[in-house]
């Protein structure tokens, strides 16, 4: 039996502690469906004998996520492309890769396969509690899968205990050699398009360190990602959660969450492309350090976000919202009419979705924003301005 940490109640499984979890997985009633939609040219018992047969959570990975992943991206994904991955073949020791985050499930799966792709190690991937607390099954499935819980919703107190026991983690995590790290650039998706690091985060990570500002941030190796999706996983779920929340506080009703990446995995994206980016330089970070107080961290989220959005990758659909949006034709060179005609009846269908008793007018202008924002932080990142206006 390994040895009790203090990381106990947030680490990944061990494979020991997996193939014991994957096994009651296996027992599960709904497994046997699953199995006939990720597996559909295998017998539906496979996912059920796969979950009782692995002897790792390596082996998980290769006989089961790793093809799970890619039907779902079969069937859902148009085209799929990646660029960047030398940038991490040529980092030294582990690393902290730090994403956007469009989609629950997607935005660390999809980048899993691709280190399968290129023979890498896979990584751990940070997720939110509130995903972990579904069900003991949930939790089971997760956690099997590498992932790190990042508990929310508590006190400031206890919030204040849970990130510094985090932040150890992931430094002696990645420092010690043992793994990656996955984490997303900021806490929840992104819901209105706008790529940007939240500055608690960075300060979540410094916290164990023991030494200079400069060399607490230089040993976590920080790779910024960019996952770019032409349509937008529960792009009018979110719409809609930004409409509510301008009037009243937006309350997730249960099984949201669960909901939410059901529709992720399902939802027809069209092409998506994940950027790799190159990492944090030691310069970069030498003259954040010379910053004082919060503004280090800022130069940090800086050099983060710029990362993230020069690596986004836009779309048709991008452009032509925009243009929609501000009423012009700017970048009318990069779609058809009929691409616009194609969005115009996306959109409807979308929002004939959701409860009609909110705004269609304003409830179209936050879906059509979503898809514009990229273009506009595109537009800021050259001119230099603020990548989002607060």
């Amino acid at each position: 039996m390994a040895e009790s940490t203090e990381f106990d109640s947030i680490c990944p499984y061990n494979d020991a502690e997996a193939v014991d979890a994957l096994n009651k997985v296996a027992n599960h009633p709904a497994v046997l469906a699953i199995s006939g939609y990720l597996f559909p040219d295998e017998p539906v018992t496979f996912l059920r004998n796969a979950l009782k047969s692995v002897h790792s959570i390596d082996e998980f990975q290769e006989i089961v996520m790793n093809r799970a992943v890619n039907t779902c991206m079969e069937q859902t994904v148009h085209n799929f492309s990646y660029d960047g991955i030398n940038n991490l073949k040529n980092i030294q020791g582990k690393y902290l890769l730090m994403s956007n985050h469009r989609d629950i499930i997607l935005d660390p799966a999809i980048t899993q396969v691709v280190l399968f792709r290129n023979a890498m190690p896979l990584t751990e991937i940070c997720v939110g509690d509130n995903l972990i607390k579904q069900s003991q099954t949930v939790e089971r499935l997760l956690r099997s899968n590498r992932m790190i819980k990042v508990i929310r919703g508590i006190s400031a107190r206890e919030l204040y205990l849970s990130s510094q026991l985090l932040s150890r983690y992931i430094r002696s995590t990645i420092t010690s050699g043992k793994s990656s790290i996955w984490l997303a650039q900021r806490q929840g998706r992104t819901k209105d398009g706008i790529d940007t690091t939240e500055q608690g985060l960075l300060k979540m990570l410094d916290m164990s360190g023991t030494g200079t500002f400069q060399e607490n941030f230089g040993e976590l190796n920080i790779v910024p990602l960019s996952i770019s999706y032409e349509l937008e996983p529960c792009d009018v779920r979110k719409a809609r959660e930004i409409l509510i929340s301008r009037t009243q506080k937006y309350v997730k009703s249960r099984n949201e969450d669960m909901h939410s990446i059901a529709i992720g995995i399902r939802q027809k994206k069209g092409n998506v492309h994940l950027n790799i980016g190159q990492p944090l330089t030691a310069d970069e970070i030498e003259v954040a350090s010379r910053c004082d107080k919060n503004d280090r961290y800022q130069m940090i989220r800086y050099a983060v976000d710029k990362r993230v959005i020069s690596g986004y990758h836009l779309w048709k659909t991008n452009y032509l919202a925009y243009d929609l949006v501000t009423g012009t034709t700017k970048y009318a060179d990069h779609y058809s009419r009929e691409d616009v005609e194609r969005f115009e009846h996306y959109t409807e269908h979308q929002l004939d979705k959701v409860e009609r008793r909110l705004d269609r007018d304003e409830l179209r202008k936050i879906f059509r924003d979503i898809y514009a924002n990229p273009v506009k932080s595109k537009e800021r990142l050259v001119s230099g301005e603020p990548f989002r206006t607060e």
